[in-house]
């Protein structure tokens, strides 16, 4: 199924990922293997409130990109569903203009619990396009306003998009959002108040500290809906990539996201190992917490602490 995805086969990257979201006992053998076809293609996070139209830029970003020829692959993370774990608002129904072009692959998840918008699957589904050979690739994340700070850890180039309705920017602060923006977009910029807030951005992202090599955070002016400042956005973006493969602080960020990867790995496996293939003591703590005879604190604290119990969870 490898080789039939590298050579282009669109239903071996579907069930492929497919496979990623169901974690069959084999994901680390195929991700490996995988991970060997990586072509390193920039990652571009969009993130934002909810309403900012995130999906509607994306998909004016995905149209200018295939006029230029360029194929696009994009991961939508959706809020999951509590009861089927699937992702609620489907985000390629909002991109139909898409659907059926060749040169387009989107796909859409549930965060799956994830308080950061990022599900785990994410980085894997991303990698999986890479090495499928698409151009161009989008992580779009949950639209929760406070727990976007997940994004930087995929995306080479993170885009925080607000509305001029977004008010206070103090607001905007205290999501988080100024921090990890490498590009802002003010959507939805032919509605009142939308110089104000760019003006307000560029004034709190002028009182950060930062030395005289680093990026300086463009705000963009856009009305995705119509098209409108779209090619400046893409300017930016160019500009950003041509910033990260010059800048040794880029280097050290994919270091860290290596190590982010890595670690993530780790952490998923044993909680898998923990909740689903566990000794029996371990499924008593459980079952203790769940019953509130344990608090969550109290469980984590025997686990960590019991070393016969966790020597059975590793060698597993």
């Amino acid at each position: 199924m490898i080789e039939r995805m590298t050579a282009g086969d669109r239903r071996a990257l579907a069930k492929l990922i497919t496979m990623v979201e169901s974690r069959p006992k084999e994901i680390y053998a195929i991700m490996s293997r995988v991970a060997e076809r990586s072509r390193s293609v920039p990652r571009l996070g969009v993130t934002g409130p909810p309403g900012a139209g995130k999906s509607t830029l994306i998909d004016e970003l995905i149209t200018a990109w295939r006029k230029k020829g360029q194929t696009v692959g994009a991961v939508v993370v959706d809020p999951s569903s509590p009861f089927s774990g699937g992702a609620v608002l489907g985000d390629r129904i909002r991109m139909q203009r898409h659907a059926m072009d060749p040169g387009v692959f989107i796909r859409s998840l549930g965060s799956r619990g994830s308080h950061g918008g990022i599900s785990r699957a994410t980085m894997e589904i991303a990698l999986l396009m890479d090495a499928f050979g698409l151009d161009q690739l989008l992580v779009e994340t949950v639209g929760v306003g406070q727990t976007e700070l997940d994004i930087i850890g995929i995306a080479d180039t993170t885009v925080v998009v607000l509305v001029p309705e977004a008010g206070d920017t103090i607001q905007t602060l205290k999501a988080g959002l100024m921090e990890i923006g490498d590009i802002f977009v003010i959507n939805k910029a032919d509605r009142d108040g939308a110089d104000r807030i760019a003006a307000e951005v560029r004034a709190m992202l002028e009182l950060q500290k930062c030395e005289e090599d680093d990026w300086k955070v463009p705000v963009v002016m856009t009305v995705a809906k119509e098209g409108r400042g779209i090619a400046e956005f893409m300017e930016h973006i160019e500009a950003h990539r041509c910033f990260c493969r010059d800048s040794t602080r880029h280097a050290q960020f994919k270091r860290g996201y290596f190590q982010r990867w890595l670690v993530e790995l780790i952490l998923a496996e044993l909680a898998d190992r923990i909740k689903t293939r566990g000794p029996q003591e371990a499924a008593q703590i459980f079952e203790k917490v769940a019953v509130s005879q344990l608090n969550p604190y109290e469980g984590a604290a025997k686990i960590l602490a019991d070393k016969q119990l966790l020597e059975s969870i590793l060698i597993k």
